[in-house]
């Protein structure tokens, strides 16, 4: 059973209709056809973009996901992987960390993650609420790969990717959908664009839910296991609107809460939050891009043994707070340089509170864990247009600081029995990035990058300990920032309908934040001495007519490089990594308004832990979507998941198994939009 609704509080609900007073519509937009020409985005890209691996995924990918979530849709770009294997049904949230290029093993994301120009991570945990990021709410995504020290750059070691929201030119004035499952699960949509005198506003809705799928094999099922019950809500507020001559003001607000059941009954997590934003965009000779947010975000989760099945561990709260800011200036060009220079803010709090229970359910000990994070980044990059060559480079210095950490347990009455304040730390850290690309012609260019980058370690990691019963992982409050250095260089050959793309890549993170066994049942957060990788990744595309095909590859070698208490790690693969992925998405558009396709993905085997003790083995599964126009501006959609039924482990500890989705069928209808 899902536990009683948990939200933020309606303080949090505030802040959206707040933003909607702080962005009024004003007249004089237009072309004088009656055009609106505000675009609700950042400023144009530089053309040096096109000399860092970058995926682009448009409105049509957003809408063919089989399982209908954005982590399907970013899981064909080569190199994604999450954490686990779970989806956001049924994977605890406070661990969907989402990384590129075999970086994995860390719950917490590896890669930055922006939302219309603003961070979406977790404070606390560094994880991304996947489930409150519908697709169809989306223009679309950028995945760029490798490390990245522009706006934000603290944090994007493996990559970053852009997410855009959609606008009226994608949802039309109404769009909505309704579906529902064979198990019972059910999703539905709304969402309002219209055009205002001088901008446009977006307000939608999304809500999903139902029994869910059973994630406990049928051997291990005991009288308290239960199938992984979900559901969740998000509802999001754009407004857009021009307030002088080439200047835009954006104001987005988004507020979410979902809960989640995991294997057992009572072992239930639920997490919540509210974002707000506001962005003003001049493009004007000088351009600028000038953005403040805030996040209030919350978290509780039920620990149940798998021994007694009774409740271990209530956390109960996690009341977290993250806010910040970027400046960004766009020089006026000149000699072909397009220079930009910056400055960004990231600060970052919370307190875990938490209560130790009896067999009998009798709360032993309470504790508080938490502090504060912040980084302030300056930046400066240039890219130098030389007619077919494009030269880009940037540096980064961050001012990092990790304060207020403290630990404190009490007994039931409340009296403290451990008190301990943690050292506070600060010190300035640089990363540099430098590439360049050479248009040959007839399609074919070459580009080569090298890079830098800086991850402090989460709040979570630093502070929070946590049981996946009946192993505990320790925080580690010395853990330092981990460090990238890595390399790239590839090929891209474009001819009509058909397209190739070729990288080969190698990465060292220093001092990497592992999950390190130190005993039984027992494992600390440590840095290792580095993850090096070394990897290819590939993906070509072809339309012929109706039908096109788009395939991506990724290849890995990872090792861990260790010494000292971790050494037992050293040579082996990260936890969590698989050294293949692969996937490929037919597609066929007979008719306006018809669409079919079938995607198959396939993952190799990984470890679940960080000896190799505990395989999850390969899997490969099948997914298909048929959209038919039913008239009235109505369609019909089929939705099927993992078509051949294929298991596919997202957990093994000690052969204590969790499976992903088995097969799944949805039926619906969609209106509006495109």
């Amino acid at each position: 059973m899902l536990p009683p609704r948990r939200s933020t509080s309606a303080a949090l609900l505030g802040l959206i209709p707040a933003l909607a007073l702080a962005s009024p519509a004003h007249a004089g937009e237009g072309s004088g056809n009656g055009e609106i020409v505000v675009t609700g985005r950042g400023l144009a890209d530089g053309p040096a973009v096109p000399a860092y691996d970058v995926v682009s995924l448009g409105r049509e990918a957003m809408l063919r996901a089989a399982s209908g979530r954005i982590e399907e849709l970013l899981g064909t770009v080569a190199g994604f992987q999450q954490f686990r294997r779970s989806d956001s049904r049924s994977a605890n949230p406070s661990a969907q960390g989402v990384t590129l290029r075999a970086l994995g093993g860390n719950a917490a994301g590896r890669t930055l993650v922006l939302l219309d120009g603003v961070p979406m991570a977790d404070p606390f945990f560094g994880a991304v609420p996947l489930a409150a990021l519908a697709p169809d709410r989306l223009a679309g995504a950028r995945v760029t790969r490798g490390g990245g020290n522009g706006a934000f750059g603290m944090g994007a070691v493996a990559g970053t990717i852009e997410l855009t929201s959609a606008g009226p030119a994608e949802l039309g004035p109404f769009s909505a959908s309704a579906m529902a499952d064979d198990r019972g699960d059910a999703e539905g949509s709304v969402a309002l664009a219209p055009r205002l005198h001088g901008g446009f506003a977006v307000l939608s809705g999304h809500w999903e839910g139902g029994p869910g799928f059973w994630t406990t094999p049928p051997a291990q099922r005991v009288a308290a296991s239960v199938p992984a019950a979900y559901r969740g809500w998000s509802t999001g507020l754009r407004l857009v609107s021009r307030v002088a001559p080439g200047v835009e003001l954006q104001a987005r607000g988004l507020a979410f809460a979902d809960q989640r059941t995991l294997r057992f009954a009572g072992a239930n997590t639920s997490d919540a939050g509210a974002d707000a934003s506001l962005r003003l965009v001049g493009r004007g000779r000088w351009g600028f891009d000038a953005l403040v947010y805030g996040q209030l975000r919350d978290f509780a989760n039920v620990v149940v043994s798998s021994t007694s099945f009774r409740p271990t561990l209530d956390q109960y709260k996690t009341p977290t707070t993250g806010w910040g800011g970027k400046l960004e200036l766009r020089p006026p060009a000149l000699a072909g340089h397009h220079p930009r220079l910056g400055a960004d803010l990231r600060v970052v709090s919370g307190n875990e509170q938490e209560r130790a229970l009896a067999a009998s359910g009798a709360t032993t000990a309470l504790r508080r864990e938490g502090g504060r994070n912040s980084d302030l980044g300056l930046y400066l990059e240039d890219d130098w247009q030389l007619g077919a060559l494009v030269l880009t480079g940037g540096a980064r210095a961050d001012r990092w600081a990790i304060a207020q950490g403290r630990f404190t347990q009490l007994s039931p009455a409340g009296a403290v029995t451990t008190s301990t304040a943690y050292p506070d730390r600060a010190g300035w850290a640089a990363s540099l990035r430098g590439g360049a690309r050479l248009t040959l012609g007839a399609g074919l260019a070459l580009r080569a990058t090298a890079y830098s980058g800086l991850r402090q370690p989460t709040l979570n990691e630093l502070y929070r300990s946590f049981t996946v019963f009946p192993v505990t992982t320790q925080a580690n409050a010395a853990l330092a920032n981990e460090r990238l250095v890595g390399s790239e260089a590839g090929v891209e050959w474009r001819a009509g309908p058909a397209s190739l793309g070729l990288t080969l890549f190698a990465d060292t993170l220093r001092h990497a934040v592992a999950n390190v066994t130190i005993g039984p049942n027992l494992k600390q957060r440590q840095n290792v001495d580095a993850i090096r990788t070394r990897g290819v990744e590939l993906s070509a595309g072809l339309v012929l007519g109706t039908l096109s095909l788009d395939t991506s590859l990724a290849l890995s070698d990872a090792r861990v490089r260790a010494s000292g208490a971790a050494a037992a790690l050293n040579g082996l693969r990260p936890a969590q990594t698989a050294p293949l992925a692969a996937s490929a998405t037919l597609g066929w558009r007979p008719r306006p308004g018809w669409q079919a396709q079938l995607s198959l993905r396939h993952t190799a085997a990984q470890f679940e832990d960080d000896l190799q003790s505990d395989v999850l083995p390969a899997a490969t599964t099948v997914g298909a979507l048929l959209s038919a126009p039913l008239g009235h501006g109505l369609a019909l959609v089929l939705r099927g998941e993992n078509l051949g039924n294929a298991t596919v482990y997202t957990r093994n500890q000690a052969g204590s198994i969790d499976l992903a989705a088995p097969r799944t069928v949805w039926i619906g209808l969609r209106t509006g939009g495109r």
